[in-house]
């Protein structure tokens, strides 16, 4: 059928784009951007970044695209403040409440949602950081507190910290796992990060959960599983995310871990596509399936979803190597490829107190990712070899040229 209303259900970054990659591609029909949030879609990595951090005045909302462009540049017709509540792909109507909205060609791009600890429903003073919304909140927040508590040593909440060490707050970190980041970097790499942590005030306390919050209407201490008590007047928990699908519960869409597609980002229902954080799809450039929470698939994958809605008879498949990046503390860590290895290399710096290094990822024969902190130059280049199928040996030897070039000791190649 010939596709002349295309609605995209989020107003994130993957929804703008499958937007602009709708009309770039020569969509002409009527285009519908559905969000949850009250905000234009906006740029949510900073959030927890330098949007955090003390200013002189307080910091401009990171908005991609003002309302006039939206509106008349893109021609859509924005519906935000109101999140989609179900889906009909018989009928083709996403509901938004008791209204209905049609489509001939749909882009899911919810993304995800903070996952939430027992027990703190009326407590002041905790947080989640995932919205503009809360970040303001918390930023609010910072100017009054002495003492923070993180829950959960994973990205968000590293960088939540180090904004707050900023505001001369007391931080300390919570996390459940004995190495933090073990998902994402892998053990040896997961420590060595965590280090950055100490060196730079915040206290790290690790295999430890939480057994509860305490407090007189606000947070006042955090009750941890072996007793001890830290004292706290905020709390930000980040404990992960999962994807938004409840509201495609009763959709027929397959949901495992976000929404099942195909190569082409198709969920298998006439006209439905999916992009960024809530897609599950097989990756053939990193040979597994996946699901990612990085601004650059997202991008990329709302781009790729559009395209593929409004033309589906010329659709393409998305591959790609995973890349996220990382500001803790003034240092720049960066990732790309897949942590699970069979093996990491440090081939550039030292872990024991060292301010850079770059360390390889090996699975089978093949180089499969790479991590650097404070080297900004490198990892795209592995970021290429890792996308070619590249070796390990020729992953070794591109490594040892690039140390000869700076006179740093070259790795042994085994």
């Amino acid at each position: 059928m010939s596709v002349q209303r295309l609605v995209v259900v989020g107003a994130s970054l993957a929804g703008l784009r499958a937007v602009e990659a709708a009309r770039k591609a020569g969509f002409d029909g009527s285009i519908t951007l559905i969000g949850a949030e009250s905000h234009l879609p906006y740029d949510r990595p900073p959030l927890s970044k330098a949007f955090l951090e003390p200013e002189a005045e307080g910091p401009a909302g990171p908005y991609f695209r003002d309302e006039h462009h939206l509106r008349e540049v893109l021609r859509t017709e924005l519906r935000l403040g109101r999140p989609a509540t179900g889906l009909d792909t018989e009928r083709r109507v996403v509901r938004v409440g008791d209204d209905e909205v049609p489509y001939d060609a749909l882009v899911i791009a919810t993304g995800t949602t903070p996952r939430d600890l027992p027990g703190i429903d009326g407590l002041a003073g905790v947080y989640s950081l995932r919205t503009l919304d809360d970040a303001l909140t918390i930023r609010s927040a910072l100017k009054g507190s002495t003492k923070a508590v993180v829950i959960g040593a994973g990205f968000i909440g590293s960088e939540f910290a180090s904004a707050a060490k900023k505001w001369q707050v007391d931080v300390t970190i919570v996390e459940s796992l004995t190495t933090p980041l073990v998902r994402a970097v892998g053990v040896e790499m997961g420590d060595a990060i965590a280090s950055l942590h100490q060196r730079n005030g915040t206290t790290l306390r690790c295999g430890v959960g939480v057994e509860r919050l305490e407090g007189d209407g606000k947070v006042e201490r955090v009750v941890l599983s072996d007793g001890s008590v830290i004292e706290a007047d905020l709390v930000v928990v980040g404990v992960g995310v999962s994807p938004a699908t409840a509201w495609l519960e009763a959709s027929g869409l397959t949901l495992d871990n976000g929404v099942v597609c195909d190569e082409r980002l198709w969920t298998g229902a006439p006209g439905v596509y999916a992009a960024g954080d809530v897609v599950n799809w097989p990756n053939a450039v990193m040979g597994e399936r996946q699901r990612m929470e990085n601004w650059t698939a997202a991008a990329e994958q709302g781009a790729v979803a559009a395209r593929n809605a409004v033309d589906p008879e010329n659709a393409k498949p998305y591959g790609t190597v995973p890349y996220f990046w990382s500001d803790w503390y003034d240092v720049r860590i960066q990732s790309v490829g897949s942590p699970q290895a069979d093996e990491v290399r440090v081939v550039d710096g030292h872990l024991d107190g060292g301010d850079r290094w770059v360390a390889l990822y090996r699975r089978g024969d093949r180089l499969i990712g790479a991590l650097t902190v404070n080297a900004p130059t490198e990892i795209m280049k592995y970021r290429a070899l890792v996308g070619k199928g590249a070796s390990w040996e020729e992953g070794l030897e591109f490594a040892a040229r690039r140390a000869r070039r700076s006179d740093q000791p070259a790795p042994v190649s085994r």
